[in-house]
């Protein structure tokens, strides 16, 4: 005879009519409806199985038949429930969260910001419900919360929804080792958002360390990540730890992943699948005792299908996916973000500045290609010339105040910085041409480029300003 089904009591079977169990699930979600709030319930493949009736007081009549055999992604939004969201791979992995925010929005009817909960579902023995519940999701409208109150969470400053989201789930992620995958423009954060989440968790009191995957030739950074023994490298007569070693009890945050050559990507697999590596040039098995992180600027999903990433990997690096979008599709954070920039700026220099409106609206009207990076660069520039307390227009460079490149005029040199003299009338073709050169053969790091020119930082930047590059 062939063995019967083993059945655990969270999802036992039920012979109960299907009148009963309506008439339950009814009597729960009027329970939930006399606290202001809509019961959700899911089956494992995040469909939604049924949505209590005072769904159609949050949004209209009509929710709750429109919302069953939905999937919640269509509901609450793909960031949150698509096969990537976080709540999902949290739901997965067993756990509940709390006070999270969506966009409820059932087909049809007007889109309504809502708080939420949810939970892997469990019942007791004997309790009359429906087997195919996997997951319960509890919603209430936004307003009923009251303002947002997160907890600050130092070094990362925004108001937008997008960076909302991201800080909850910062925050819904202490205590976790699970491996993280970044994504977005350069300048977005990333690497200060990782570290955030390191000094956050069990790993805290271990180093974090930073290593690029493509700025070295693969067999440099083969090193650089597994480390090897002696005389296995040309002119390193000596053994080199690698990052991973060194960052033995704590985290590897490993930049523009997307990089890695196709090698070291095979290489990286094992390690995350079996916890363990070996130095270039040893036989040794070594156990790996760090959390990973990376961060990509391109789509890694998309690079897998077209054959430039492993699709193998890209699944062990997107356990837990974190997008930080550009600033320029955030431009509720340009201000806050500004004002904490200048502050940190200023306080270099003991100086306190503020922005003038015309600074301000500069500043929130510029597309930010460079995202924060960029911005903090500006600041630096605008505080060096800046010669009050009050940051003006003229004070930033010229491509913030949208000056075209061929009628760029040098800004005048403050008569503090002056020394009485004129100012310096704007270089000739073959200086520009020489300073262009100098720019763009050192990637515009304006230390590297100075000490190429053989000037100082300052004067490099005055020519820059000079010549309307900066």
């Amino acid at each position: 005879m062939p063995e019967a089904p083993v059945v655990t009591p969270e999802r036992a079977p039920t012979s109960v009519d299907p009148t009963d169990l309506l008439a339950a699930l009814g009597a729960v979600g009027s329970a939930f409806a006399s606290l202001g709030r809509v019961l959700i319930c899911v089956d494992q493949g995040f469909r939604v199985l049924h949505a209590s009736a005072h769904i159609e007081e949050v949004v209209g009549t009509g929710a709750a038949e429109r919302a069953s055999g939905l999937a919640l992604s269509d509901l609450l939004g793909a960031d949150l429930f698509g096969p990537a969201g976080v709540l999902r791979q949290l739901l997965r992995a067993n756990e509940r969260r709390e006070g999270w925010r969506a966009t409820l929005t059932v087909p049809g009817l007007p889109p309504r910001l809502v708080s939420l909960s949810a939970a892997p579902f469990r019942t007791e023995p004997g309790t009359v419900c429906d087997s195919r519940v996997a997951y319960v999701v509890v919603l209430r409208p936004a307003e009923m919360e009251g303002p947002t109150t997160l907890p600050p969470l130092p070094g990362l400053v925004g108001r937008s929804r997008a960076m909302e989201s991201i800080f909850r789930s910062v925050l819904n992620l202490d205590g976790s080792e699970a491996t993280i995958l970044f994504t977005g423009e350069k300048g977005t954060g990333k690497g200060l958002i990782a570290r955030t989440l390191h000094d956050r968790s069990p790993r805290r009191e271990g180093p974090f360390v930073v290593m690029s995957c493509g700025s070295l030739p693969e067999e440099t950074l083969e090193s650089e990540l597994f480390g090897h023994i002696p005389g296995t490298v040309p002119g390193s007569p000596r053994e080199r730890v690698g990052r991973i070693q060194a960052a033995s009890g704590g985290t590897l945050f490993l930049e523009d992943v997307h990089r890695l050559p196709a090698g070291l990507q095979g290489r990286l697999l094992a390690l995350l699948q079996q916890g363990s590596f070996r130095r270039r040039g040893s036989q040794e098995v070594q156990a790996a005792n760090a959390r990973i992180m990376a961060a990509s600027e391109v789509d890694l999903r998309e690079a897998a299908e077209g054959g430039q990433f492993r699709e193998d990997l890209y699944y062990r690096l997107n356990v837990v996916p974190i997008e930080i979008p550009p600033l320029r599709e955030r431009r509720e954070d340009v201000e806050p973000l500004a004002t904490f920039l200048l502050a940190r700026v200023g306080a270099r220099q003991g100086r306190a500045l503020r922005f003038s409106p015309d600074a301000l609206r500069a500043l929130l009207d510029h597309q930010w290609p460079g995202n924060v990076r960029e911005m903090e660069s500006v600041l630096e520039y605008a505080v060096a010339v800046c010669r009050g307390q009050t940051l003006l227009p003229e004070d930033l460079p010229v491509e913030i105040r949208n000056e075209p490149f061929p009628n760029r005029t040098p800004s005048p040199v403050p008569a503090a910085a002056s020394n009485g003299a004129e100012s310096p009338a704007r270089p000739d073709e073959s200086e520009m041409n020489e300073l262009m050169r100098a720019l763009e053969a050192h990637r515009w790091k304006r230390t590297e480029a100075s000490r190429a020119l053989g000037i100082s930082r300052t004067t490099l930047w005055r020519r820059m300003r000079d010549a309307g590059l900066a």
